[in-house]
């Protein structure tokens, strides 16, 4: 494992266990690199919509939390200024969902970051897009 590797993992830690959220939904980090990263949850009852499918705004905020543990893994710290997210299939509850990351493109203070979310058997679930904003200051000392 690289330097910078080892701090993008450091970073997505201290990301998770200051969060509410991912604690709250069992999300756990697999891996996290420089640019990158691999998360998961399992979907639990209290996930769902009324059709009783994975509710798209969990779907979403699993993909934001792997895009941001990515955009912030150089330990500068940034912030989400635009997400898309196209909904491709249903998950149901049980299913573990797992987002992973990947940074597409950087210049000066914005990057450009693709987050493919699936069931743990690899059937995709959604595409996600985000484009983050470096505004200043460290996550971790």
């Amino acid at each position: 494992m690289t330097e910078a590797d080892a701090l993008a993992r450091r970073v997505a830690d201290a990301m998770l266990a200051l969060e509410g959220t991912g604690p709250a939904w069992g999300i756990t980090i697999d891996e996290a690199r420089e640019g990158y990263a691999r998360i998961r949850m399992t979907l639990r009852d209290d996930m769902l919509n009324g059709h009783r499918i994975a509710h798209g705004g969990m779907i979403f905020a699993l993909a934001d939390t792997a895009f941001a543990y990515a955009c912030n893994s150089r330990n500068e710290t940034s912030v989400a200024q635009n997400a898309t997210i196209s909904f491709l299939a249903p998950a149901a509850a049980g299913d573990e969902l797992v987002a992973e990351a990947r940074e597409a493109s950087r210049s000066g203070r914005s990057g450009v970051y693709q987050v493919s979310v699936k069931t743990g058997e690899g059937a995709v679930i959604a595409e996600f897009t985000g484009l983050s904003r470096t505004i200043g200051g460290t996550v971790i000392n």
